[in-house]
């Protein structure tokens, strides 16, 4: 779990407004963590993940004070490009990359719940298809969709999967689900609040690629 337990997020103040350089530093460990399921098609995710965080890093060093926060970003593009947006910049780039972390977020949780397949509860499946299906599916054509359905069974196990997550060293898998119900506090708030964010802002687009 030191993957995570390593790069914690900060939590949010009470207006929820997400500090773009502390939110820029969390998360740019996260693309690891798809290193640790090891299927191509989550290489994928990860390199769009990756290429999203560049995007909004980009956007975010042209002016830091004027784009402290997250939704400072977003508003001062509604006001850049007008009636392109919000399909521009750093605004699509970070509508993307909260699927893929919501990714992160659904699967992690399935695992600390405890869900699995009853026949074969060493596998992550269950928990990459859940997390597939609520943060993704809906916004991939048919042949990604079905990309996905056939490449999730190359998923290691599940103590492989928590030792990966440990960087390698053997840990007791209690010890893990601990580390990531901590881990999952401030990360699962912060993009909850990207979500509302979005969804008071109107930016939130549903096309598929």
């Amino acid at each position: 779990m030191a993957l995570l337990a390593e790069h914690q997020f900060k939590p949010l103040p009470a207006d929820k407004q997400i500090d773009t350089r502390a939110f820029l530093e969390s998360v740019s460990h996260l693309p690891a963590f798809f290193d640790c399921l090891g299927s191509k098609l989550l290489l994928l995710i990860k390199a769009d993940v990756t290429g999203n965080i560049t995007k909004i890093k980009n956007v975010y060093e042209t002016n830091p004070i004027k784009f402290k926060t997250l939704q400072l970003i977003l508003e001062g593009e509604k006001e850049q490009y007008g009636t392109e947006w919000p399909e521009v910049g750093a605004t699509l780039a970070l509508m993307w990359l909260k699927r893929g972390l919501k990714f992160i977020q659904v699967m992690l949780q399935s695992i600390a719940d405890g869900e699995h397949d009853d026949a074969n509860p060493n596998l992550i499946q269950v928990n990459a298809t859940k997390a597939y299906e609520m943060a993704l599916k809906k916004y991939h054509n048919f042949f990604k969709q079905k990309l996905f359905a056939t490449t999730v069974y190359l998923a290691p196990y599940k103590s492989d999967f928590l030792k990966a997550l440990s960087k390698g060293r053997e840990v007791k898998e209690e010890e893990c689900i601990e580390k990531i119900r901590q881990f999952l506090v401030n990360f699962t708030m912060t993009i909850d609040a990207i979500y509302e964010m979005y969804t008071k802002m109107n930016a939130e687009m549903s096309y598929k690629v």
